[in-house]
């Protein structure tokens, strides 16, 4: 059996550190870094996935895209995460499309090989699933939050799951990327962080968004927030923190 390296960068993903020696192993030699900066799109709706991502510092968005053009994040995707293997089963095409949001590094496999180790290693099939699991709870829930809960307590949710998935208070985003992913205007966007700074929550500059009061905004968002966090860290054995 190869060496692990325990100091591995891959192991900077949260699922890929959950594995024990023996299927990491088994993944290590398939496994190579990339490097996405903001603004990339990995796949494209309906575009064929060849790869599945273990996000490092990343955090890429799945987005839908309207014929008018307008966009609504469906699934967010950081170090607690894979993406491109649980949409890619029996199609292989993207259900929508992946863009980077934050800049950062992930470990990519080719889509065969992580087939391969679903079927043969049943401990990575069960880590799978239970991700699986908690992605749709994820998803499930914020339908619900998108049609119950206001722009402000939706945008409060996003800006703190940003902050789990990125572990630092700055969190580089545009009022436009806010808007594409909660699915309103600009000046909509604007008028809710301008809130949020003057009611002391967050600090923001030109493509910078600072928490500055975590309990305020945790008060300030809706329940979902707690809903899907306690569930991965129910699920999965590396909760987000």
């Amino acid at each position: 059996m190869a060496q692990v390296q325990m100091n591995s960068p891959h192991r900077s993903n949260r699922l890929l550190a959950a594995l024990d020696d023996e299927d990491f192993a088994y993944l290590e030699p398939h496994l190579d870094v990339v490097d996405f900066q903001r603004g990339h799109v990995v796949y494209e709706a309906g575009e064929t996935i060849q790869h599945t991502y273990f996000p490092h510092g990343v955090v890429v968005s799945l987005v839908t895209v309207m014929l008018d053009g307008k966009s609504a994040e469906m699934a967010t995707f950081g170090c607690e995460s894979l993406f491109g293997l649980v949409s890619a089963f029996v199609s292989r095409n993207s259900f929508g499309r992946y863009i980077v949001q934050i800049s950062g590094t992930a470990s990519r496999i080719e889509l065969d090989r992580m087939h391969d180790a679903f079927r043969e290693r049943p401990k990575i099939q069960q880590l799978v699933l239970r991700f699986t699991e908690a992605l749709l709870a994820q998803t499930l829930q914020s339908v619900a939050c998108n049609a119950t809960h206001s722009v402000e307590a939706r945008c409060c949710r996003w800006i703190l799951s940003t902050r789990d998935r990125w572990a630092s208070d700055e969190l580089p985003l545009t009022h436009e990327f806010l808007s594409e992913m909660l699915g309103v205007q600009r000046s909509t966007v604007s008028a809710v962080t301008r809130t949020l700074h003057e009611s002391g929550l967050i600090n923001q500059s030109r493509g910078v968004i600072t928490i500055t009061n975590r309990r305020g905004l945790e008060e300030t968002s809706c329940e979902c927030y707690e809903v899907i966090r306690q569930k991965f860290s129910q699920l999965l054995p590396a909760p987000m923190t």
